[in-house]
Order: structure tokens, then sequence, then C-alpha cells
């Protein structure tokens, strides 16, 4: 099973997705994931991945295209999750072409709704920890009471530089321009689903999971 996660940032496709690697053994295709990793991978495609982001460049379609390609060869039992691509219209297209070539298919597209106001009250509440990367947030998920990562016991934690409100609703207007159009384009395929993403994380996860039987 294949499936992208849709919304904005911050609408909790990172949470839902690790969920589902969880549960249902998944593989998740973050790009930003793999285009860190693959600059440091000394591999050729890494190599362009370096030299293009130390130019201070934007790493091109092909790229991006190129590294899910090497990750589909991988065996994923579970099937995999898009999280963060397609992003555009272009990219959709070169997703679905990429996936007839290998045989395979795209099953779900799940948009995560969410209401942009109280998006953006939840993301500049959140943080991280800086040992392990366990995600907190001050409004349903705050830091324990003893200072003290709950996962790893480490005691610094991190907000993102820009998660703040300017920042965000920068984001979001890049978001409805470039990526929102991918919601028309699968419900006319007929593979969109869309779910309430600003209930409780179990709630999401439960209203997807009866997505996915």
């Amino acid at each position: 099973m294949n499936i992208i996660l849709l919304g904005p940032p911050g609408a909790g496709k990172g949470t839902q997705a690790k969920i589902l690697v969880e549960d249902r053994g998944m593989v998740q295709l973050s790009t930003g994931d793999m285009l860190r990793a693959a600059k440091t991978s000394g591999t050729e495609m890494g190599n362009k991945v370096a030299t293009v982001m130390d130019a201070g460049q934007l790493v091109t379609d092909e790229i991006v295209i190129g590294l899910i390609a090497e990750k589909l060869d991988d065996d994923a039992a579970g099937g995999f999750i898009f999280d963060g691509f397609p992003r555009t219209l272009a990219q959709a297209d070169a997703l679905g072409s990429l996936l007839n070539s290998k045989g395979a298919s795209l099953d779900y597209v799940i948009e995560m709704q969410v209401d942009d106001e109280v998006l953006v009250s939840r993301i500049t509440a959140r943080s991280t920890c800086g040992s392990c990367g366990e995600g907190y947030n001050d409004l349903s998920k705050p830091i324990p009471a003893n200072g003290a990562c709950s996962k790893c016991g480490g005691t610094d934690f991190n907000r993102r530089a820009d998660d703040n409100e300017d920042s965000l609703k920068t984001r979001l207007m890049a978001y409805y321009k470039d990526t929102s159009p991918l919601i028309g384009y699968y419900y006319a395929k007929g593979m969109l689903t869309s779910v309430d993403g600003l209930t409780e994380i179990a709630q999401v996860e439960s209203s997807i999971s009866k997505v996915l039987g």
C-alpha cells in the first residue's frame, strides 16, 4: 500500500507517518530526510545533492524523483508513505509515472484538514528534545514538569527558528499557492479522502486507519 499525506505545514503529517511506520511496517519517505541523508552518503546522487545544496540552490524535481526511485527499489512489505512530496502538480505527474514504471500504484491520498488560526497557535507552541527528537507542544503535550524528556531524559529542548507567526503565514501561502491544487488533482482521480487534522492525535490516527482499512 502506497499513500500520500497532504496538508499544510504543522498539520501533523510527520506524526501520523511515524504511527503508520510503527503500526503497519510502512516506510516513510520524507524528502527533507532523504536529501539530508543523500548529501552525506558519498554516492553519485548524493554528490549531486551536496553540490546543489552547498551552492544554496533548490534541488530539482529530477533529483528528488531519483532519490525516491532508489528508495522504491528497497523492500517495503507495508508500502510507502510520501511525506512532503509531491508539492506541485508537475511532481504529482512525475511520481505517478515513476510508480507506473516500477509496477506500483498510489492507493490513497489523505488530506489532513486544519484551520489556519488554530494551526498557527499549535505550531508556535511546539518544541523538540535536542537529544532524541521527541516532539512536545505547550498546548497538547507539554514538556514534563521535571524538565526532562519522557523518552530519553534529556533536558535540552529546541524550537524551530521558523516556527513563528510571520514565517508560518509565509509557508502557508506557499502551500496554498503550490500544493493545494493537488487536492483537486487527486479528487478528480477518485483517490482523495479528507480527515480532520485538528482532533487529538489518537483520533486522527483512527480516522486514517478507517480510510486504509
